[in-house]
């Protein structure tokens, strides 16, 4: 007897979202309009493949701005940077472009109002994370970090009645809602900005892999290590009793993962190329027979302007 094509579900959306595009396009602009080096401090989004691909084309990604010779172009990362940074930045003369996806520029927006209200910034995040550091940065002596629903019995703060929570764009949001709860159950005075600052891609994400993880044998995520909106989608995995792998690329694939995997749906972070998923889909399809079915959870339509100088001049439309 033939042998049952192996169903591979992908559900939508999946890979780039809108910051995503809008903070690749702006590095591979300034490399067409000014030539390389540009440099790039940290990595523009969390993801191998795209580092190395602007890398390739010289893009030059630094930790510190210190990195930097004078004068010269340097791009913030999609993960945003502390005002500290900018001005250093000014101070040394850099042409800095900012390449903050708007929805973090949005935390931050919502983190200053709050402590020039007099509040305490309560943040919700992952200790040591680009976008956390850049936030805490902007009001760093009133911004106290919380990682858990188990810390805050011992969370110590000015004034009860003077609060505010703000969260990482790229959590779970089932983990943001539970430590939410907590802090409002711990201080009933907390406010929140009255929007939610998980960004529309993660939460997409997560509720396209959730519509389908329960028809799945094995949830292959693809993404860098130290993409958080990827780590999320394998955990949601996990917790659904599914086993979730995350893979930088096709080759990361372990045949043993397959071997009683008669449905394997495959997705990819908000960092990585539509194109992983592709090579993913194609690795599989090697194996043996695949029947390819998409779930469409919803369909993404947002797009972000790029900053002023980078767009398109009326002259160059017209070509």
């Amino acid at each position: 007897m033939a042998r049952k094509p192996r169903r591979v579900l992908l559900p939508a959306p999946r890979s780039f979202c809108a910051g995503v595009e809008r903070a690749i396009e702006i590095v591979e602009r300034l490399l067409e309009e000014h030539g390389p080096p540009v440099y790039v401090r940290n990595q523009i989004v969390h993801n191998a493949h795209v580092v190395a691909d602007l890398e390739s084309r010289g893009a030059v990604f630094v930790g510190e701005l210190d990195e930097v010779p004078a004068d010269a172009l340097v791009v913030f990362s999609a993960h945003g940077v502390a005002p500290a940074v900018e001005r250093e930045a000014a101070a040394r003369g850099l042409d800095a472009i900012d390449a903050t996806c708007p929805l973090v520029a949005k935390v931050h927006a919502e983190a200053k109002r709050a402590a020039d209200s007099g509040d305490t910034v309560i943040l919700i995040g992952h200790e040591g994370h680009e976008e956390v550091i850049g936030t805490i940065g902007v009001a760093p002596d009133r911004t106290l970090l919380v990682e858990s629903a188990a810390e805050i019995a011992a969370l110590q703060v000015p004034d009860p009645a003077k609060l505010t929570y703000l969260s990482q764009t790229t959590l779970a949001v089932a983990e943001v809602e539970t430590i939410a709860e907590a802090l409002k159950q711990r201080f009933p005075q907390i406010k929140d900005q009255g929007a939610e600052d998980i960004c529309y891609a993660t939460s997409n994400r997560q509720a396209a892999v959730a519509a389908v993880v329960d028809e799945a044998d094995l949830v292959l995520v693809v993404g860098s290590a130290n993409s958080s909106n990827s780590n999320r989608l394998v955990e949601l995995a996990d917790s659904a009793g599914v086993a979730a792998h995350l893979i930088e690329d096709a080759a990361a694939i372990d045949p043993n993962w397959l071997e009683h995997a008669a449905t394997v749906a495959v997705t990819a972070g908000a960092s990585a190329p539509p194109r992983l998923v592709d090579e993913v889909v194609q690795a599989l399809a090697a194996l043996g027979p695949i029947e390819i079915v998409e779930r469409v959870h919803t369909r993404e339509t947002q797009e972000f302007l790029l900053p002023q100088r980078l767009r398109p001049t009326a002259k160059n439309r017209q070509r």
